[in-house]
């Protein structure tokens, strides 16, 4: 069982709802212009790193013909991706050594992986599971832009106990997180470094501003309630990683600030007392043919 990157990286609540969030159906036609996949065959498609399913649910509903296989090497993700999606082979699995034979898929996908693998190791084995004139699908975060409600911002307290959790950390280099980061410039660069062809690239932008008229109650609940998650289970690793350093009653104290604050954020919302916070996601697609 490895429960390594839901424990000690990002809570698999916070992964799900952010990338519910980022793959939203408002938003497929920018992804699904960038994919250029062919809607009418009945594609294989291997998902790489699909954490607790989100994208790998989203593209069975943006192609429902696609036989859908996503792997990740936690256990807890696979749990829960299970659970909460359907249609879809969700099965524990290594980015580098996919036990799957070669030129199996049409397709192979990831979102925010390459950034964590050696790069000949990660592109390789893409390399040889794709059929000949096969996609790569690489996603990437880029930085993006975020205001925060007042409500939300940390007090004094909080600062202090980010300022403490931040000394003891040692999760993100043990783990070797974020070890191969690359730019918008050299992302194109090492996919054709490593054999593919017809590299392209291209930006999906999402705005999530819960006071927008655009959004549905629902969804600005949702967006809301995102940023409650993650908080929540941030301060749950600090409890699970540095116990030693942090009382019960610390870890007590921040969850129920955090929850405070998070109510009252609902509140405003729902007395349309507007505050205009926002979170704007870009996402890079890079795109290449085996």
């Amino acid at each position: 069982m490895n429960h390594i990157w839901s424990k000690y990286i990002q809570g698999t609540k916070t992964l799900y709802y952010t990338r519910k969030l980022r793959f939203d159906d408002m938003f497929s036609a920018q992804y699904k212009e960038l994919f250029d996949l062919d809607e009418t065959k009945k594609l294989k498609i291997l998902e790489i790193g699909c954490g607790p399913g989100a994208l790998a649910g989203a593209l069975h509903r943006w192609y429902p013909n696609a036989e859908i296989t996503a792997v990740d090497r936690d256990s807890e993700f696979i749990r829960f991706a299970r659970e909460y999606e359907e249609g879809i082979d969700f099965a524990e699995g290594d980015a580098t050594a996919l036990s799957f034979p070669d030129n199996s898929f049409d397709v192979v996908i990831s979102n925010t992986v390459s950034e964590h693998i050696e790069p000949s190791k990660f592109y390789g084995e893409q390399m040889r599971v794709l059929k000949p004139e096969g996609i790569c699908l690489v996603l990437s975060s880029r930085k993006g832009i975020q205001i925060t409600p007042h409500c939300i911002a940390p007090g004094e307290y909080e600062k202090r106990f980010w300022e403490k959790a931040e000394e003891h950390e040692e999760s993100l280099d043990k783990f070797e997180v974020c070890k191969y980061p690359m730019n918008e410039a050299e992302l194109p660069v090492i996919m054709e470094k490593y054999g593919f062809r017809k590299v392209t690239t291209g930006y999906v932008l999402m705005d999530l501003t819960p006071d927008n008229p655009k959004y549905s109650k629902e969804m600005a609940y949702q967006i809301i309630n995102t940023g409650r998650y993650a908080s929540l289970e941030r301060i749950q690793t600090v409890a699970d990683t540095m116990s030693e350093y942090f009382s019960d009653q610390e870890i007590e104290k921040m969850i129920c600030l955090t929850n405070e604050k998070y109510d009252t954020r609902i509140r405003q919302y729902e007395t349309g007392e507007k505050q205009w916070d926002t979170e704007v996601l870009l996402t890079m697609v890079i795109r290449g043919i085996k």
